[in-house]
C-alpha cells in the first residue's frame, strides 16, 4: 500500500514509465492499470491500516491512498475534473457525502450486495454513497453534580441546566448535521429556538473536539456535554489522556428514547464520477459491508456497525442498548446550509 498524508508517491518503478502526474499533483496516469484502487480518505485512524491491507490481502488490489480533511479532499476531485485518478472518497459526515453528490462528484452504484446489508436510511437513495459505520451523538454529564439529566436534544435548552452545558462550535460538522435533523424533525423556528436556549446555557464558549468536551466534565469546567459516542467507548477500551480512568464519573443519555430516537451519522464511501477503476471501487465498497470489515469499524475504533448481527466490542457493549433516528440522512446535508444560518442567527459560535 503506497500512502502519503497530502499525496500518493509517484512510486512509479511499478507503474507506466514516463506518464506525466496529474496536474494537482499526487496520484499518477498510471492509476488507470488494473489491480488498483485510488482511494481519497479523511478518516485518519491508524486502526484502519488493517482495513485497507486486509482487502489488498483478498483481492490483490494496491490501494493508492490520499488522506486529508474531506471538503479538501472534495475540491481536489472538482479541480481534477475528468482526469481525476480517484476511484473512491471515503469521509466522515453523511452531509459532506451529499454535498459531493451534489456536485456532481459521485455516480451511482447497483450492487445487490450493498443494497441488501445497508439499512436503506443509511444510505443514498440512488446509490451514489453508502454508510459504513456509525457514530450516534449523545449527552454525556456529570453524575456527581448532574441529579437529573437531560433526557432529550430538546431539554438541552432547558433553563435548568443554565451554565452547565458544553459543545463544540456551531460551524462543526457534527452540529450542523445534529441541527439538520432537528429542522427536519422541528421546523426552522423551532430549531432556531433550541439552538439559542443551548447556546444561554453554556458553560463557556464553545472550543476543542469531542474528546476536549469530555476532558471539560473530569475537569469540572462542564457538567453536560454533547459528543459522538465512539470518542468515550474508546477512553473504555485504551488510556486516553485526561480521561481515562475518570470514566466512571461519567453518565451518558441515548437521547429521545420512545420518541425520533438518538442522533447518527456516519462514515460513509462513494464512487468518483470519473473513477478509472470503477470495478474495484464497486469491491471495495461491498468489501466495507462485509463482516470483517464491519468488525474492524467496531473494533478497531469503537464505531457501531451499520450491518446487522455484527457483534459489539466490549467497550460498546458498556454503553448498553439505544433507539436509533431513523431519518434518511440526506437531510443532513440537505439542511445543512440552513443549520449553519440559524447558529449564525443566534450567535452560536
Amino acid at each position: 500500500m503506497r500512502v502519503n498524508r497530502r499525496g500518493l508517491t509517484a512510486g512509479a518503478t511499478c507503474l507506466l514509465a514516463g506518464a506525466a502526474l496529474v496536474a494537482t499533483a499526487g496520484l499518477s496516469a498510471p492509476a488507470w492499470a488494473a489491480g488498483e484502487l485510488n482511494l481519497y480518505s479523511s478518516r485518519h485512524y491508524d486502526t484502519d491500516e488493517r482495513l485497507y491491507s486486509d482487502f489488498e490481502e483478498q483481492t490483490g488490489i494496491t490501494i493508492n491512498r490520499i488522506e486529508d480533511k474531506a471538503d479538501v479532499l472534495i475540491e481536489r476531485i472538482q479541480a481534477e475534473g475528468a482526469n481525476s485518478p480517484a476511484d473512491v472518497l471515503l469521509t466522515v459526515d453523511a452531509g459532506r457525502l451529499w454535498r459531493a453528490e451534489e456536485m456532481g462528484l459521485l455516480q451511482p452504484v447497483e450492487s445487490e450486495v450493498l443494497a441488501e446489508k445497508i439499512p436503506e436510511h443509511l444510505r443514498d437513495d440512488e446509490g451514489q454513497w453508502f454508510g459504513f459505520s456509525k457514530r450516534v451523538r449523545i449527552i454525556f454529564y456529570d453524575k456527581n453534580d448532574v441529579a437529573n439529566p437531560p433526557q432529550t436534544y430538546a431539554a438541552l435548552a432547558d433553563p435548568q441546566y443554565e451554565g452547565m452545558v458544553c459543545t463544540r462550535s456551531g460551524s462543526n460538522i457534527y452540529m450542523l448535521s445534529l441541527m439538520a435533523a432537528i429542522i427536519e424533525h422541528k421546523g426552522e423556528a423551532a430549531a432556531e429556538e433550541w439552538a439559542r436556549g443551548v447556546w444561554n446555557n453554556r458553560a463557556r464558549d464553545p472550543q476543542g473536539g469531542d474528546t476536549d468536551q469530555l476532558r471539560a466534565i473530569v475537569s469540572g469546567e462542564c457538567d453536560i456535554v454533547i459528543s459522538n459516542t465512539y470518542y468515550f467507548a474508546r477512553a473504555l477500551r485504551k488510556d486516553v489522556d485526561g480521561l481515562s480512568g475518570s470514566t466512571d464519573m461519567i453518565g451518558w443519555v441515548f437521547p429521545n428514547a420512545g420518541t425520533t430516537g438518538a442522533h447518527a451519522n456516519i462514515s460513509g464511501a462513494g464512487v468518483v464520477a470519473t473513477a478509472p477503476n470503477e470495478e474495484n471501487a464497486i469491491r471495495f465498497l461491498e468489501y466495507l459491508a462485509s463482516q470483517q470489515a464491519q468488525e474492524y469499524f467496531a473494533e478497531g475504533n469503537d464505531e457501531y456497525p451499520v450491518v446487522a448481527g455484527v457483534e459489539l466490542p466490549d467497550s460498546l457493549k458498556q454503553m448498553g442498548e439505544y433507539e436509533e433516528d431513523s431519518l434518511t440522512l440526506t437531510a443532513y446535508g440537505a439542511n445543512q446550509s440552513l443549520a449553519q444560518q440559524i447558529y449564525d442567527r443566534v450567535g452560536y459560535e
